[in-house]
């Protein structure tokens, strides 16, 4: 079968969408649906016509015509089933079936023509998938964009409680250095107001991330928190009586509110968490840190069994101080013989091989220092470990929908290893695409749905020994099982499969070896069953 073209006309013959799938002019185009409605007789039962070069095959919707345009070599029965599949879609997404109705859905029956053929051969697809390749949206570009703006508001907070922390020092200078109320109020109360104004209340923007926590949080309380451990003064309280101090508020939550109007749920009662994740991660305060993190990569089948796993650990290096650079770190490995250690080109590796050291092939040469960001620090180690022993997998997920009459039922479970203990689980199935939420009828744990991707989101805060084990069970419309793979899962853990720690740091110019303090995460990187 090959179509030319597909289109929906009026009766009278106007053309309202058409759609070219072959290489034609649009003239040529044109002239084939200006034809249509002379050819068709009235009292004929049949729903095509041929003329010497091309076949119509209509279907009459009301007072409209959708029509194929086919080539005469077409098999006229693979002609009428997507026609059939065609007349289907069209009431999905034109409510009225009229010339204003399926003007103003026009773009959207063009996107859904293209889906259905290709080339000017149908598709294997059904409507339900149809529907949800055309709303579909970027699920990691939307979350980089809110990891961004977390990035981007925390940013601000840093720098506004600096300023703040400046003007205190002048304020407690001039009162050190003329005292008494008045060189208070040489600093301008006004500034003093409007700084702390700004920064009593900030938006943090989304809590997903590596370490992701499930939901949103507006951190309304984020300059008491982050100034815990130094008592409070006079100067630093938020003077009281300002009125304007509440509009403030109102624009910081208008991403979430703007969230919230677009379908999204907001789970309110665990922005808590999310806090706490964001902030597992705080500034440097030992002298050295090393950090320990692996990503893992892995697919699993539906039906059991592991098609791809795959790890990948780095060790790197943070020194705050160049008097503490001069130093060489000595690690301990979990003994994992599938693990592969390659150290940097820049380390001496035969020290490493025999003594589990890690050094700098020239002694003389110290560490770079100081805090680079959001990087790593200094690569010091890599390693990696393969596998197809579905035994190593930390998270196992089962999904059994089964169809009965008009609802499909879907159990998921998920199964935990005792290896790990993971922290903000995220299993994100894609459903078919629905009109409001499914309904849940038992779940470990939380839940919200995607409404504008059509995903359900699954969360559980914490796996330990006491939850190995979970499930949920929600119902939704008669659907393929296939509609609800692959399924995304995310989480973070404080353990890795290497089991790599530095055990301790020796200074090569002597004197007492620095403090130094380690942090480990294992993340979820790329985690489907498919």
């Amino acid at each position: 079968m090959v179509v030319l073209a597909a289109s929906i006309v009026s009766k009278s013959g106007k053309v309202l969408v058409s759609r070219q799938f072959m290489d034609m002019s649009r003239i040529r185009i044109e002239g084939l649906l200006a034809a249509f409605p002379k050819l068709i007789g009235t009292g004929k039962q049949h729903t095509y016509v041929e003329t010497e070069n091309v076949r119509y095959v209509y279907q009459p919707i009301e007072a409209l015509y959708l029509l194929l345009v086919t080539n005469k070599q077409s098999n006229i029965l693979e002609d009428l089933e997507t026609l059939r599949m065609l007349s289907k879609l069209v009431p999905e997404y034109s409510m009225s079936l009229d010339e204003e109705g399926i003007c103003g859905t026009a773009f959207e029956l063009i996107f859904a023509f293209d889906e259905v053929i290709s080339l000017g051969h149908k598709e294997n697809v059904t409507i339900a998938q149809v529907k949800q390749y055309c709303e579909m949206e970027s699920h990691e570009e939307k979350l980089h964009k809110l990891v961004m703006q977390s990035k981007i508001n925390e940013t601000k907070d840093v720098m506004k409680r600096k300023a703040s922390e400046i003007d205190k020092s002048k304020i407690e200078k001039n009162r050190g250095d003329k005292g008494g109320f008045m060189s208070l109020q040489s600093m301008g109360s006004g500034r003093i107001e409007s700084s702390f104004n700004d920064m009593s209340i900030s938006s943090t923007g989304s809590g997903f991330g590596s370490g992701s926590s499930f939901g949103l949080s507006t951190d309304v309380d984020s300059f008491s928190t982050k100034s815990k451990g130094r008592a409070p003064s006079a100067a630093t309280a938020p003077p009281k009586g300002l009125g304007m101090q509440l509009g403030k508020s109102q624009r910081t939550n208008q991403f979430l509110e703007s969230l919230k109007a677009e379908g999204e749920v907001i789970l309110e009662d665990v922005q808590p968490k999310a806090r706490q994740s964001r902030s597992a991660a705080p500034p440097l305060t030992d002298p050295v840190t090393l950090i320990v993190e692996e990503k893992l990569n892995v697919t699993l089948k539906r039906d059991g069994g592991v098609s791809n796993f795959d790890v990948q650990g780095t060790l790197s290096l943070q020194i705050l101080n160049q008097e503490d650079a001069h130093i060489q770190v000595q690690i301990e490995t979990g003994g994992n013989p599938g693990i592969l250690f390659k150290t940097h080109p820049n380390m001496n590796k035969e020290l490493f091989s025999n003594e589990n050291i890690l050094g700098l092939k020239d002694p003389s040469r110290p560490f770079p220092t100081g805090q680079t960001g959001d990087a790593a620090g200094v690569g010091l180690l890599k390693w990696r470990m393969q596998s197809t022993n579905e035994a190593m997998v930390p998270l196992t997920i089962n999904c059994w929908p089964s169809v009965s009459g008009s609802e499909t039922y879907v159990s998921i479970e998920y199964e935990a290893s005792a290896m790990f203990d993971l922290r903000n689980v995220v299993v994100s199935v894609p459903l078919p695409a629905l009109r409001e939420a499914p309904n849940v009828r038992q779940i470990d744990g939380e839940w919200r749905y995607n409404s504008r991707n059509s995903i359900f989101e699954w969360a559980i805060l914490l796996i330990d020994d006491s939850n190995r084990s979970g499930s949920v069970e929600l119902v939704v419309p008669a659907a393929d099982s296939s509609v609800f793979f692959p399924i995304s899962v995310q989480f973070s853990a404080t353990n890795t499969f290497s089991g790599l720690k530095a055990i301790n740091i020796l200074p090569l110019k002597g004197g007492a070896p620095p403090k130094f303090s380690q942090r480990t995460q294992l993340v979820a990187e790329n985690y489907q069953v498919v």
